[in-house]
């Protein structure tokens, strides 16, 4: 009588091998980290919208509690309500529509410096006769 050191039960061939009966996730796992890690350096940097030159001003910010809906006039004279484009008829229309407070929601302004400072205060007019009062431009601090 021999001690049997195949733990398969003495059924196993030489050249034959068992198929692995375990999943592997390490490598799953360390995938998942580095898109997580991806994620969060890149999502603040998302938050922006559409991107444009903004103007210089020496004004502080503002401090306030809420998020603010973003209208931004591109340079190529576009609206965009947050990261959708509009047009200036469906201006009001568009921003009743998605203000989570109603006319007591924040408004920030971002027009491209190199629009025409008429078409930013005819933007602005048009929110404000909608009815929407809680409006503020957005600019880049003064480089001093």
């Amino acid at each position: 009588m021999g001690v049997n050191l195949n733990p398969g039960g003495g059924h196993h061939r030489p050249g034959h091998t068992r198929p692995m009966a375990e999943i592997n996730v390490t490598p799953m796992v360390d995938v998942m980290l580095v898109l997580l890690i991806v994620f969060m350096v890149t999502a603040p940097l998302l938050t922006a919208g559409v991107a444009v030159d903004l103007p210089e001003a020496s004004a502080d910010p503002i401090q306030d509690q809420g998020e603010p809906l973003t209208v931004t006039i591109a340079a190529d004279g576009v609206i965009y309500v947050q990261e959708t484009p509009v047009e200036y008829e469906n201006l009001a229309a568009h921003l009743e529509a998605v203000a989570t407070a109603g006319y007591d929601q924040r408004i920030l302004i971002r027009g491209d410096q190199n629009r025409a400072y008429g078409d930013v205060v005819k933007v602005m007019g048009r929110i404000n006769a909608a009815g929407f009062n809680r409006i503020a431009l957005v600019t880049d601090p003064e480089l001093q």
